[in-house]
């Protein structure tokens, strides 16, 4: 579950860097307040994507999902990528527990794993 999570932050931290000038250009939103706002998440994506093997920024991620939808009001159309993100943070959530839970019975004795001769 790990590495999807992990996957959706990086992707997710490109696009939010690249809403930067758009809030500035559409919005016309200054840009230390943008690059302060939208810089920071982008920034705040890239390091949970690397934490993500710790179970804090697991939380954290989810803040961010928040935080993302939140401020997509100041912005029109960052709501909806708000949406998307926070669709694919949980799809990835929910694929990955479903991995972890085949992985782990596939590696209990007994499993149908494949670690040995068959």
């Amino acid at each position: 579950m790990r590495r999807m999570l992990a996957v959706v932050l990086l992707l997710e931290a490109m696009v939010i860097g690249l809403a930067v000038p758009v809030a500035i250009q559409v919005a016309g939103i200054a840009p230390a307040v943008a690059g302060g706002v939208w810089g920071g998440m982008a920034g705040l994506a890239l390091l949970l994507a690397a934490l993500q093997r710790f179970r804090p920024a697991y939380y954290a991620g989810w803040a961010l999902q928040a935080a993302l939808l939140i401020s997509g009001f100041m912005v029109p159309g960052l709501v909806l990528l708000g949406v998307v993100f926070l669709a694919l943070w949980v799809a990835a959530v929910l694929l990955g527990q479903r991995t972890d839970a085949r992985d782990a019975a596939g590696a209990a004795p007994g499993g149908s794993g494949s670690a040995g001769p068959e």
